[in-house]
């Protein structure tokens, strides 16, 4: 009896997937536990393991669809491996197809649009799909050969669920809108974490009284430290001693001076919370997340680094675990690694604060009487006005910003 491939419960919060790629193409054999199938979420990646060994049947979601929880994915026709046949190839694998068999496989209803937009015989197309099939991506090439130039409109449209080899589409596509040759377009789906970045944004512009007050830093102490002491830190911890430990130890300082900075609103009650979980923003391979460096007063430079270097590749692998992404007290967003000036930052629900760095440029300030040149840093707090004060607000930036042009006062804690 066939066995289900079901959409597995990725999160409390997360009630639909979309289909990422297909790793195993049907009718090939899959071990038990060997993924077949990634999914995307607004939060992660998941991958989809087989839950038997044996045969892969057509997938029942494509690439770009989205799939509620528990939904059937796939089937598995239990049984061992055939002897004369080889191991699960990847779906790549089809594109080896000869031109005869591509004729005969099917055309995908987007790049069947493709070809009839440009009168180009479906048969000169090479499938590179699941068992020969054409793809828009295919219709293009094929276009471009026939033709020598290039399609006038390129248009996204969801792929149609996959049809059994002996099923022929029977009706042709609505024609694509009609687009001037010289002003391509491309028409996408927002990805999961897009559409969930835009909820958030709105969310927190709509519910929160979001003000954003400035300060400044001058960063000689910092860059000074880090130059004396840099060899002898990676020397015993592996790894670079960064900016960003130092801002974060210095607004833990900061948060326990003034609670109400890392406190939330729940209703009409404050919530004052005696723990620093940091969220720190990260530029991931699908779009901005924000991983959270848990107790993050307990932790020593050395290790705030070691995670947020973590934290860095796991986010462009999309490989960031559920519970990293949730909860948060704080977040410190850096855009200064992009070369922002100055910007204000948009709170991150239901925290109350969010601390925007910036770039460091030297200019010219008035220091002991004369001009003279220093490597200055904006610094931006967001803030909630419905439970943080401006006086409270500007005080934080100012213990900042004293913590940082002297760091020895961490050390010291004063």
């Amino acid at each position: 009896m066939a066995v289900n491939i079901k959409v597995p419960t990725v999160g409390e919060s997360i009630t639909e997937v979309v289909i990422g790629e297909w790793l195993k193409a049907p009718g090939t054999w899959v071990a038990l536990d060997e993924t077949v199938v990634s999914l995307e979420t607004d939060k992660v990646n998941v991958e989809v393991p087989a839950p038997v060994a044996g045969i892969l049947g057509q997938p029942l979601k494509q690439k770009g669809e989205t799939a509620a929880i528990g939904d059937i994915l796939a089937t598995i026709e239990p049984g061992a491996q055939p002897t004369a046949a080889p191991t699960a190839a990847p779906v790549a694998a089809a594109a080896e197809a000869t031109p005869t068999a591509t004729a005969e496989a099917i055309v995908m209803p987007a790049a069947r649009r493709v070809l009839a937009e440009a009168g180009v015989d479906a048969l000169v197309a090479r499938g590179t799909g699941p068992g020969g099939r054409v793809l828009k991506e295919d219709a293009q090439k094929a276009v471009k050969l026939s033709e020598g130039k290039a399609i006038p409109l390129v248009y996204a449209a969801p792929p149609a669920p996959a049809l059994p080899a002996a099923v022929k589409p029977v009706a042709t596509p609505a024609a694509a809108p009609a687009v001037s040759g010289d002003r391509p377009v491309e028409i996408v789906p927002m990805t999961p974490l897009r559409r969930r970045v835009a909820q958030r944004l709105v969310e927190a512009q709509q519910t929160a009284a979001i003000l954003t007050t400035f300060n400044e830093v001058d960063m000689t102490a910092i860059q000074e430290l880090r130059k004396k002491h840099q060899e002898a830190f990676v020397a015993k911890h592996g790894i670079k001693l960064g900016f960003m430990s130092f801002f974060i130890k210095a607004s833990v300082a900061a948060l326990k001076e003034f609670p109400g900075v890392n406190a939330q609103l729940r209703g009409t009650d404050i919530v004052y919370q005696h723990f620093y979980d940091i969220g720190v923003a990260v530029g991931g391979g699908k779009g901005l997340v924000v991983p959270i460096l848990r107790d993050a007063d307990k932790l020593g430079l050395a290790q705030i680094e070691k995670s947020l270097a973590d934290f860095g590749a796991r986010a462009k692998a999309s490989t960031l675990k559920l519970d990293e992404l949730t909860g948060g007290t704080f977040s410190i967003s850096n855009g200064g690694v992009y070369g922002s000036m100055m910007s204000t930052p948009i709170l991150n629900p239901p925290q109350s604060a969010i601390l925007g760095m910036h770039n460091i440029i030297e200019r010219p300030i008035g220091l002991n009487g004369q001009i003279v040149l220093r490597p200055m840093m904006y610094l931006a707090l967001s803030y909630d006005h419905r439970l943080i004060d401006g006086r409270e607000a500007v005080s934080f930036l100012v213990s900042l910003k004293r913590s940082l042009e002297a760091p020895e006062r961490l050390l010291l804690d004063i």
